[in-house]
């Protein structure tokens, strides 16, 4: 089991490394690979991509602004390191603890509130370890006590922090070195899609929960099982790279979407934001 986790964390690691070369050769166009570029280079979460909230955005801030917005969609850890090496203009992420030290260290400015949603437990409908209904902190004891499968991005993303921040709540160590908890290493559809094929439980967020149901028709194998708990909330923030670490980020541009985002336009658009007739996100600008 040991050599099968080193062997996932130097995949993982490997996976990073091309994901970024990815990023630099492919993801953005010519004149748009580094943040000194013309294109505004946005670094965000892969929920906001997964469910196709990005697609339906863009072309509403592209014709308010005339600004051309690229972004690649990783990990909420892995997007900050992107703001970190001066990669990006901005970020749209969903780590409230992490964004704050990010801010506090100099590295970003301007954090603000876009919308949020929550996080939900879901499993198969069977529920081996008797979860349904239970806190979220009661639904982590009861899969460690069963050793029913527990599906994990670990991936420092931001579902993963908050996962990782549910097992200290419940005072329990993660689970890494037990043969029902898997750390895939991936996004979250992906992550679902592993749960599934294990008959197993995983955290995830209700808008990427939406858009894998819709994929399913509507019938999907995993159900939530998890939900309403307060510590479960799930708040996205915009913050632009700090422009006097970074001189060559487009100041002026991530501003203008960080205002858009914030503003009357994006809110409501937000706000419509459906599939399967159910809000995905719910904006809460101030």
């Amino acid at each position: 089991m040991k050599d099968k986790k080193q062997v996932s964390l130097v995949y993982g690691r490997v996976k990073f490394v091309l994901l970024y070369c990815f990023i630099i050769i492919f993801a953005f166009p010519a004149g748009a690979t580094l943040a000194g570029g013309k294109a505004l280079l946005l670094a965000t979460t892969t929920s906001t991509d997964n469910t196709g909230l990005l697609d339906y955005l863009v072309p509403y801030f592209t014709k308010a602004t005339g600004i051309d917005l690229r972004w690649v969609a990783v990990g909420t850890g892995k997007a900050l390191k992107l703001g970190r090496n001066c990669d990006v203009d901005v970020l749209l992420v969903h780590a409230p603890s992490a964004e704050k030290r990010y801010v506090s260290s100099g590295y970003g400015v301007e954090r603000r509130q876009v919308m949020y949603n929550d996080f939900v437990i879901i499993g198969p409908a069977f529920d081996p370890a008797a979860i349904r209904g239970k806190s979220a902190t009661d639904a982590l004891v009861a899969i460690k006590r069963s050793k029913a499968a527990f599906i994990s991005r670990g991936d420092n993303s931001g579902t993963h922090k908050k996962e990782t921040r549910l097992w200290a709540d419940a005072g329990v160590e993660i689970p890494e070195k037990q043969s029902w908890y898997v750390q895939t290493g991936q996004g979250m559809l992906a992550t679902i899609n592993i749960a599934a094929e294990r008959k197993g439980y995983t955290l995830t967020d209700r808008g990427t929960y939406i858009k894998y149901s819709a994929g399913k028709g509507g019938k999907p194998p995993l159900v939530v099982l998890v939900q309403g708990d307060d510590r479960l909330r799930n708040q996205y923030s915009v913050m632009l790279v700090n422009y006097q670490r970074c001189p060559n980020v487009k100041q002026k541009k991530a501003r203008a979407f960080a205002n858009w985002l914030t503003g009357q336009q994006a809110q409501k658009l937000i706000a419509d934001f459906r599939l399967l007739g159910k809000q995905l996100f719910i904006p809460n600008a101030k």
